[in-house]
């Protein structure tokens, strides 16, 4: 899906977004998006941690 959306894409996307929010709002939602994104990313680590767990305590019983 995004391969085929290129340069001139993104930042036809970009513009839109700056128009939308205008430039105060950007920051914000920049530290809006980052947060989510280290969440999601954190989340995940502490699943996969989990899903070892429980494997490996399945192969030793």
């Amino acid at each position: 899906m995004l391969q085929s959306i290129g340069i001139p894409g993104l930042i036809m996307i970009l513009v839109v977004i700056l128009i939308v929010f205008g430039p105060s709002k950007l920051p914000e939602l920049g530290r809006a998006v980052g947060r989510t994104l280290h969440e999601f990313k954190s989340s995940a680590r502490e699943l996969v941690a989990e899903n070892k767990d429980e494997q490996e305590s399945k192969g030793s019983a």
